[in-house]
Order: structure tokens, then sequence, then C-alpha cells
């Protein structure tokens, strides 16, 4: 869930140099490329997608790229946008420039230079959208800061923390369940204060064993300890002058709450070993799952340490109480998983939605960004319907049965002479065996894992009764 939503929209009907830059971009970048063959093609991508960056070619079928740049700037002002200019052609150089592109890029493409523009354009819009949202402009009509939500309580959290990330000292305590998003919002905070110039570092108090933690932290001096050969930049360290994120502050130790409290209230630490107070400059956004009034009524949490940390409180809403916003965690989702598949999901169809919309989600954001994961993998090519899903998330829904291959009464297989004992009975078994196998292979065109699954046998075993039966050195599909 940490990942930003920053997103490069290629325009360029030739299909090999746009989509060569694509990977490149994908791959040294790392952010969300689409890809257009046309201005029509780029405007209805453009309506329902976040984003950032545009470069368009100016030779596009229909309408030309100098229409899409000028609508683009008319009507999506926040898009830094790029136009691919024939090499030294130098009047089209200047009809881009003056019609307010961030910059040109040389066609045919040369990838380093094309990189280079296009990452520093990513850059500039990060600037643009950092100082909107210190004026209140930014739109949030659909996400913040990587965060996705049309709820209004994901409205109303967006607008909180505009205004914390403003007050760059006060300590913030970010409460909710498990996968509700909580280090994304402790980085949006980061983002958007005057802190963003400077390191954050996150540190999850539960990951890390106690007796390494208070080292992780706060680093040690040579010598401290057997095997301390040099000493250790500790995280508090590393984040002078930004923001340190406690996650899971809840099952940090007694021992180090009171270290942690230092920090806070004296603005110096020591390091393990050390002797003397080094002075530091961090801004400290904690997060937990736990109900921390209750720690500290049951003693396991210092009532002083609590009450320094929660100065602003902020409470994510679990995924169940914002239903609205599934539909579009979804849409992001499948396009972040579909990156780079040869057949991408092409999304859920109305009932598969419902059936998720109606799901409670005890595992939150974070249990829905798995299942589309899974169903990009399951489902690749494919509108997921109802049926497809796990039967948790769509309980009651019809599943298509896997078909049985039908056999004729063993009865009708036994032949008269039987009863004279003139058969033997493993000859008959034989011969019963050889039609299941036959009938089973006859229905799946002779793919015999298919087959194996329909009889019921592990693939391995059916493939030795048949060349059993049949003296072949079969290859394995």
């Amino acid at each position: 869930m940490a990942e930003t939503l920053r997103s490069i929209l290629l325009v360029d009907a030739d299909n090999y140099a746009r989509e060569g830059l694509a990977v490149m971009l994908r791959k040294e970048v790392g952010c969300l490329v689409l890809e257009a063959a046309s201005t029509v093609e780029a405007e209805e991508i453009i309506q329902r997608e976040d984003i950032s960056v545009l470069m368009t070619d100016l030779f596009l079928p229909q309408k030309s790229g100098i229409d899409l740049l000028k609508k683009v700037h008319a009507t999506n002002a926040e898009i830094v946008t790029f136009a691919a200019v024939p090499f030294n052609d130098r009047e089209k150089i200047n009809e881009v420039l003056k019609l307010g592109v961030f910059f040109y890029i040389h066609a045919p493409y040369d990838f380093d230079e094309a990189i280079i523009a296009l990452a520093r354009g990513l850059t500039y819009h990060d600037l643009l959208i950092h100082k909107e949202v210190r004026g209140h402009k930014i739109r949030k009509t659909e996400g913040f800061n990587g965060i996705i939500g049309t709820s209004g309580k994901m409205q109303n959290l967006f607008n909180l923390i505009e205004k914390v990330a403003e007050d760059d000292i006060s300590t913030v305590l970010i409460q909710g369940a498990s996968g509700t998003g909580k280090e994304l919002v402790a980085r949006a905070i980061h983002a958007t204060s005057p802190r963003r110039g400077k390191n954050f570092v996150p540190v999850n108090c539960a990951a890390i064993p106690e007796e390494l933690l208070e080292s992780e932290l706060f680093g040690y001096v040579k010598g401290a300890f057997t095997g301390a050969n040099q000493s250790k930049m500790g995280r508090v360290q590393y984040a002078d002058g930004g923001t340190l994120f406690l996650d899971e502050i809840g099952d940090m130790k007694p021992s180090l709450q009171s270290k942690l409290l230092r920090v806070l209230q004296e603005k110096e630490y020591e390091p393990v070993g050390g002797v003397k107070p080094v002075p530091v400059d961090i801004r400290i956004v904690a997060a937990t799952h736990r109900d921390l009034e209750k720690a500290v009524a049951d003693g396991v949490f210092r009532e002083d340490l609590y009450y320094r940390l929660s100065v602003v409180p902020l409470n994510i809403p679990p995924l169940c109480d914002r239903r609205n916003d599934i539909p579009l965690l979804i849409e992001k989702f499948v396009q972040v998983f579909n990156r780079n598949k040869k057949n991408p999901l092409l999304g859920f169809d109305q009932d598969a939605m419902k059936a998720l919309i109606d799901y409670p989600w005890p595992g939150n954001v974070r249990e829905l960004e798995n299942l589309v994961q899974r169903m990009v993998i399951l489902c690749s090519g494919k509108l997921v319907s109802a049926a497809e899903l796990p039967e948790k998330y769509a309980p009651g829904i019809v599943r298509p049965q896997h078909e049985a291959v039908s056999i004729a009464p063993i009865g009708s297989l036994i032949p008269e002479s039987v009863l004279d004992g003139a058969v033997d009975f493993k000859v008959l078994v034989g011969e019963y065996e050889d039609r299941l196998i036959h009938q089973a292979m006859t229905r799946t065109g002779g793919n015999k894992k298919e087959a194996a699954r329909l009889l019921n046998l592990k693939r391995t075993t059916l493939i030795e009764k048949i060349k059993k039966k049949s003296g072949e050195d079969l290859e394995t599909d």
C-alpha cells in the first residue's frame, strides 16, 4: 500500500517507440505508465485517471498533439506536459514552448534523454502538489498523497492531515485497525509538511526484537557490547530534521518508553554505550492498532508518554465503514498489478463488485489489495465474476462444478462368460480402467493434466498407467 500513484501518460501512434519507452520508464522510474495511440484515446484516459505527466507526439491520427496539449492546459492545469518534437525543428520547439509545455523531447526518442526529462517532470509535479496542499487547493475527490478515498470520513481525514502537516513540531498518534494504511497516512503527513525535504524513517516496533530495538533506534558507540567493532547511527539520528514514524508503538516495552519520552521532552538521546547526549530535531508520528488508553490503565504503557504522543490523534476508518471507496481502490490495484502483464485482468463484473462491497473486510485495505493481486494472477485476460471469487467473499453463489467422467454401470461391463469363470478378475478390472482412461483422455482432447483431474488421480499416476498399458515413452505436458 505504500506505493505512490504518480503516473505518466505516453501518447504516440508509433507502437514500437511508445511501448519501448514505457518499458524503460517502468523499470528506471518505477511509476505507473499509461499509453495511448491517439488524442481521443488519451482524452478518455485523462478523464478517468489522475495523470501526473503527459508526453505526446505532435503527429497523431484524427486530432494532433497540439490540440491535445491545448485542451490539457485549459482543463487539467496540474498535469506537467512534454511534447515530442522532430530533431532540430526549431519552429515546432518554439510553438510547443509558447503553448506552455514544461519541456520538449527529441523524436525519435533517445530513451536516456526521455527518462531524465520525464523523471524531472514528476519531481516538478510533486512540488506543484505540495504547493497546492499548503494553499488548500488540492483536488481530493479521488485521493490524497497515495491514499484513496471519496467517502466523507476519508475527506475529513485528508483535511486533518493538511492541518497536522502545517505544524511540524507536534507529535501525531495514528490509530486504526491492521491493514487500514497507517504508514500511508504518516508518509502523507511528512510529504505535505515543511520537513518533506528530509528523511522519513519508519520503524516497526513489533517487528524488531526487544533486545535490538534500542540500538536500532538510538545507535551505539564502538565497544558498547561484544561485537560492536564500530559505532552505528540509529534511526533517530538518521531522521534528524525529518520525521520518525514509530509503527505499532503499543508493542514497545516499558524499558524503552522512558528513553523515547526523553527524546520528546528534551530533544536529545544517548546512543547505547554513550555518555554524552546527542541533540536531535525530529517530528515523531506514531501508530498503533491497540487501545493505548486501556494499555495505560493496565499499566503496560506510560501515561506521560501516551499524552505526549497523542497531541494530535488521527483515526483511520476501517474499510467496512467506507464501502463506496471499494470500487475505486479495486480499480487502482488492478492498474498496479496489471503492469507488464501480457494478459491483464479486465476488471470485476457487476455481481463480483457487489459481493466485494457487501463483504465485511476484517483485513481492511491490505486484504482487498491481496485479493486483487490474486485475481490478476488467476483470472488474467478475463473479467472476474462472482463465481470466480473465493467462496468467503461471495457465499451462496453457485459455482461451476468440475465435470465428472460418466461411466457405464459396472454390471454392463461384465460379460456373460465371467459367470462361467472364463474371465480373469485382473483382466476385467484392467479393461474397466482402460475405458475410464480412454473416456477421460477423449473428453479433454488428450490433455493428461486435465484428464487426471477428472479421474481424481495425480497426473504422474495417470502417465504411469498410460505407459504401462501402451508401452510407449510418453512426454509430459
